[in-house]
């Protein structure tokens, strides 16, 4: 169950440090209820009806208000959902943030951003790269079976130093992209469908079109619409899953630290459903990391004190993963985490053991829900699955990963007034 804090929204005349604000500069105020003890900076919302959005805009400041000062916090806003996004952390009970016109004093420019090119967005934030979706068809190497050719997932991911962290179409898995989420085992009317084994030519899952593209201040992300095809009747393939990916990529004030925020929203149009077998891969969130990481150099903790040797098959809110910089000075990775409110919470994964790929022990992980239990897709039921990761230079301890991964658990609780 997913632990909540409530946000007040207030329409008021309000003092900012002993000064009142004149009744005709209406005020538009809300509150943050802290409901647990101290969590780091996370990046937060707040839905508003869409009278009083329109009337927040850029140019006006986001103040954070104490007993002492004043804070002007930068804010993205959402026009389409009526949101405003801004970045909150959890150090007092109960903290104060008002909209005020501007004082002519800068405001700030927008930090992230997206490139379009050659078939791949990039989302950045300033001139540095930390993500890529591959929207167009990319082929497999000369000489490789066509059915590997595939779009729609993420590489690279990138470490805050600039290190690649994923792989695709390595030699021995030419059907591994990145991070990406197929569905493996899967019956359609009693007929067995694979979306993850692209060589069986039963399915695969494309890049359909982009919903909707968003940079400013605090964030750069995309929601692409990725179709998952039933290849079985190969003059007519059908849809089986449509799904809408959102990715949002932003920063806490570490430097060697950004985060992925990955949801999955997806539903089927067949009549009957699809049922998504219990098996050891699939679905989820499913991460390929680079060639240079093996059973020597790779580390895994889990929130539940598991390790490289024990993890496969368990369950976890948080699994950090990590292993050797490329230029053999550090050490970076990546934490990944669990919302409460998904299917098999704390959720089950693959980790794959010391002896894979002829005992090389490389790295591969994965957000598993339907590992040990089956899931009935049925018609038209929109299901959700969600995830975050932290890309870190240097260590996390296990007591950082918890607080992060309780600062991502909490969900604002709105209340209009």
């Amino acid at each position: 169950m997913a632990i909540k804090f409530k946000i007040i929204v207030l329409i008021c005349s309000v003092f900012f440090a002993g000064a009142l604000i004149a009744q005709k500069n209406i005020s538009i105020c809300f509150e943050v209820e802290k409901a647990h003890s101290k969590f780091p900076e996370s990046l937060i919302s707040v839905k508003f009806d869409r009278e009083i959005f329109q009337s927040i805009n850029d140019e006006m400041k986001l103040v954070k208000i104490s007993k002492k000062m004043e804070v002007v916090m930068p804010f993205q806003l959402d026009s389409k959902e009526s949101k405003i996004w801004f970045k909150h952390e959890g150090k007092e009970k109960n903290i104060t943030y008002c909209f005020k016109k501007s004082d002519n004093s800068p405001v700030g420019k927008p930090r992230f951003n997206f490139i379009k090119r050659n078939g791949t967005i990039n989302l950045n934030h300033g001139d540095q790269s930390l993500i890529g979706y591959r929207y167009k068809m990319k082929l497999p190497p000369i000489g490789v079976n066509k059915l590997y050719q595939k779009s729609g997932y993420i590489h690279p991911v990138l470490s805050p130093w600039g290190d690649t962290l994923t792989r695709i179409q390595p030699p021995d898995h030419f059907h591994h992209y990145g991070v990406w989420g197929p569905w493996t085992k899967t019956k359609i009317n009693n007929t067995q469908v694979d979306f993850w084994n692209l060589k069986e030519g039963q399915g695969t899952v494309l890049f359909k079109e982009f919903k909707s593209i968003k940079s400013g201040k605090l964030f750069t992300g995309f929601t692409a619409i990725q179709e998952h095809f039933n290849l079985s009747n190969k003059i007519n393939p059908e849809i089986a899953i449509s799904e809408n990916l959102e990715v949002k990529v932003w920063k806490n004030d570490n430097p060697n630290q950004y985060f992925i925020d990955y949801k999955s929203v997806f539903k089927t149009p067949l009549e009957n459903g699809i049922l998504l077998e219990a098996y050891r891969y699939g679905g989820g969130l499913g991460f390929r990391f680079k060639e240079q990481w093996n059973k020597n150099n790779c580390d895994v903790l889990t929130s539940e004190g598991e390790n490289r040797l024990t993890a496969d098959g368990t369950k976890a809110k948080w699994c950090i993963i990590s292993g050797v910089s490329d230029d053999g000075k550090s050490t970076n990775g990546v934490i990944f985490m669990s919302h409460p409110q998904n299917r098999a919470h704390p959720e089950p994964m693959r980790v794959w053991p010391i002896s894979a790929n002829k005992n090389r022990g490389d790295m591969f992980f994965e957000f598993c829900p339907i590992r040990h239990k089956e899931w009935k897709i049925k018609k038209n039921i929109v299901y959700k699955l969600n995830y975050r990761m932290l890309v870190f230079e240097g260590s996390i301890s296990p007591e950082q990963a918890e607080a992060h991964w309780r600062a991502f658990a909490y969900e604002p609780l709105i209340n209009m007034k």
